[in-house]
């Protein structure tokens, strides 16, 4: 009896981590793929950045967010992967975290998709949706997050249309989630965030090396909260210290200057009421900002130029 019980257990966490989202299956659970993963693109999905920074806290995911929602206001179909599992911040940046939850896309000849949710045009998944509350900790370890994040690329259907776009926002640092998705997925080019702050720089040049090592492009750096200006007086403040640290790594290491984001207190009290300042601030100066950014991107990544009107 002893031994029927553990061999019923054992099974029971083999299924669990081959399935941590829970999502129905029409036939046997695939056995764990051996070796490295098959790498392939996104079905569904024509091209792919990942937006990073290898350092918390430097405004990654609300750069992110901005830059998803410049696309589309560009005219690209976009959609964007939180694939943050421990602090997934993209339900509150599309103010999904109420009472949203994401549906499954019964397919024809295979299992069950996850449908994206969609707020202000584009669309967007995370294991927030997931979790059932904003408060809710995921204490997972690596089989169950590996697979996690392989189910999130290649389980939700971005179809219905199709996605010109697919913007990751990536965690912070160099680890498991990274090497993992560079091995699964046809990532066109990474967006490395900083802000001037020696140590910050530090790190991002620890991402680009990574995502060198992986062979995955760099399109660029975003040099985020660069310049305090003050609404009273106009003068400007560099509060984490001069911007040519970060232009001097990109002119050594030979990657492009995306372009700076101010430290503007909209821009975090747009993305904290779930409203990021492309969306609550269209024709104000931060939102130029990210709509030059998504231009750029677009260009660096070759989609289409969208027809005189569609911006």
């Amino acid at each position: 009896m002893r031994a029927t019980l553990s061999r019923l257990l054992q099974a029971t966490r083999v299924l669990q981590h081959e399935n941590p989202l829970g999502l129905p299956r029409t036939g046997t659970i695939p056995r764990f793929q051996r070796g490295l993963p098959q790498k392939r693109k996104i079905k569904n999905v024509n091209k792919v950045i990942a937006v990073s920074s290898a350092k918390g806290g430097v405004g990654k995911s609300t750069i992110a967010a901005n830059l998803a929602l410049s696309l589309s206001r560009l005219g690209y179909t976009t959609g964007i992967l939180d694939t943050d599992l421990f602090g997934p911040s993209i339900p509150t940046l599309f103010n999904l975290s109420s009472d949203k939850n994401p549906h499954l896309s019964p397919s024809l000849n295979a299992n069950d998709q996850l449908l994206p949710l969609t707020s202000y045009g584009v669309k967007t998944m995370s294991i927030g949706y997931l979790l059932g509350s904003e408060d809710s900790a995921l204490v997972w370890r690596g089989p169950m997050l590996l697979k996690a994040i392989q189910q999130l690329l290649h389980e939700v259907d971005w179809s219905h249309p199709s996605l010109d776009i697919l913007v990751l926002d990536l965690p912070p640092g160099t680890g498991d989630t990274q090497l993992s998705i560079a091995q699964q997925v046809v990532v066109d080019g990474a967006v490395i965030v900083t802000t001037p702050h020696t140590l910050a720089i530090k790190d991002a040049v620890k991402g680009v090396n990574m995502f060198r090592k992986v062979e995955i492009p760099i399109l660029g750096v975003v040099q985020n909260m660069s310049v305090f200006c003050c609404p009273e007086c106009g003068k400007e403040t560099h509060v984490f210290g001069g911007t040519e640290g970060v232009r001097k790594v990109c002119g050594e290491m030979g990657m492009e200057f995306l372009g700076d984001v101010p430290l503007h207190p909209a821009i975090g009290e747009d993305g904290g009421r779930g409203k990021p300042t492309v969306v609550s601030d269209p024709g104000g100066r931060e939102a130029e900002v990210f709509m030059g950014l998504g231009r750029r991107v677009a260009e660096l990544v070759g989609l289409e130029k969208m027809p005189l009107g569609r911006e």
